[in-house]
């Protein structure tokens, strides 16, 4: 296997492959991501198919998304399409939209910066965290700032070839997760690439490389350096993908989840009356299993799946304290909810849908007739039967009740009638009041 390193670099040229001999499947990429390779073409750039998607492609998977790499600058791109728009601060990259598809298409990146470069393009902070890094280069240049192997082919769907700089499709042969560079100096400089070394290896089966594994468990406090803000979309990248149980375990494995959600981890840490806590594994499988069957996923869901067992642990503080069950409810939710935003920052959106959800389930267990047909109708409704389901797999809501109100969905209007007036106290009527004796 041939290693590249910078200062081989001018010395290597790419191995250069046919997609046809690899089994490469053309049929598979987006027509808007040609659309795209042909209008930067067509004006004179280079432009290839790079990352995750050549990857997928070449492992008979379907992408879900499409990155294109030119030598076109942000604002030669945005020129060329007229549905593009250039975002992002460390890393300017241009959006072409096309309906809900969005194809992403980056600039090459030049070669690790000099201490001559320009302190406005170029920064770095005093952890080793890239702060900016709008240098472009050359195609050879980028392939050097790619961060795994298997992320760093070069494919072009015109003359059918892959290029490849750091032998990514021998590891692709082989099932195995390789930094490009040394791995701790990677992750200082980003970070969130453990995350993303996590989140591959758990939804492809990959191994991680030994020495990437071990910088991973060296480097874990790093993620404190992360904005918090940024790690919103990446936790929902990691359990989004259809292999959360798996990435759960391998965060936990490398020390990251904590790093993400601490009072969870030190919560799933004790055991429950003698038993391991099982609620948030089981929902990752339900959430897998969901995703595996097109049917849609919320954020607000898994957020509140992430904290349930921190929620239920100050619900019970509360509880303790003398607050009543409605009110322990919401300073519970407070508590987790503040507490997690210095780590993870949840839009507000979010967070008030997940006290819905966390509410929801005191309205479930209590059956009051005037709030039942009030639930029905919300919105959330099905969010928060979900949420009881998995309460009751786990034994923290009874089945009976579980099974109530899976009936009372599709039942009729006499149907409810019955239902609500079979609840203990639901259906008595109030005794007249007698009258004062003038």
């Amino acid at each position: 296997m041939n290693i590249r390193t910078t200062e081989s670099l001018n010395y290597f040229q790419p191995s250069t492959y046919s997609g046809k001999s690899l089994g490469l499947n053309k049929s598979l990429i987006s027509r808007h991501a040609m659309t795209v390779l042909k209008g930067l073409k067509k004006n004179g750039y280079d432009s290839y198919l790079v990352g995750g998607c050549v990857r997928d492609l070449l492992l008979g998977l379907e992408p879900k998304d499409f990155d294109v790499a030119t030598n076109a600058r942000p604002d030669q791109v945005r020129h060329v399409f007229r549905n593009a728009r250039v975002i992002g601060r460390r890393f300017k990259i241009v959006h072409v939209r096309f309906g809900r598809e969005v194809i992403e298409v980056a600039t090459y990146r030049s070669a690790p910066a000099s201490s001559h470069q320009d302190q406005s393009t170029h920064r770095i902070g005093e952890q080793g965290r890239l702060l900016a890094d709008n240098v472009y280069g050359t195609r050879d240049e980028d392939a050097m700032r790619r961060d795994l192997s298997v992320n760093a082919l070069y494919y072009d769907p015109a003359t059918d070839e892959i290029l490849d700089y750091h032998d990514g499709l021998d590891d692709i042969q082989h099932g195995r997760l390789r930094v490009i560079g040394e791995a701790s100096e990677r992750y200082r400089e980003d970070p969130v690439r453990m995350l993303r070394v996590v989140r591959f290896a758990a939804k492809l089966g990959f191994e991680i490389e030994p020495s990437a594994s071990n910088a991973i468990d060296k480097n874990v406090g790093l993620l404190t350096n992360v904005p918090a803000a940024r790690l919103f979309d990446e936790v929902l990248k990691l359990f989004h993908s259809g292999s959360a149980i798996a990435t759960f375990e391998k965060l936990r494995q490398h020390g990251l989840f904590e790093y993400l959600f601490p009072a969870t981890e030190h919560i799933l840490n004790s055991e429950e009356e003698g038993f391991p806590r099982t609620f948030l594994p089981l929902a990752l499988k339900n959430t897998d299993k969901r995703i595996l069957q097109g049917k849609p996923v919320i954020p607000s869901f898994l957020y509140a799946v992430l904290l349930w067992e921190p929620f239920r642990y100050y619900k019970e503080i509360a509880r303790s304290q003398g607050a009543n069950e409605y009110d322990s409810i919401h300073q519970a939710a407070d508590q987790a909810i503040v507490e997690q935003l210095s780590t993870v920052a949840i839009p507000r959106r979010y967070t008030a849908q997940m006290r819905e959800i966390w509410l929801m389930q005191y309205f479930f267990d209590q059956r009051r007739s005037r709030q039942v047909f009030r639930l029905l109708e919300n919105r959330k409704f099905r969010a928060g039967y979900d949420f009881l389901l998995l309460r009751a797999s786990v034994g923290q809501a009874k089945p009976e009740i579980a099974e109530w109100w899976t009936r009372i969905q599709d039942a009729d209007e006499d149907e409810r009638r019955r239902m609500l007036k079979s609840l203990t106290g639901g259906s008595k009527k109030r005794r007249p009041r007698k009258k004062k004796k003038s």
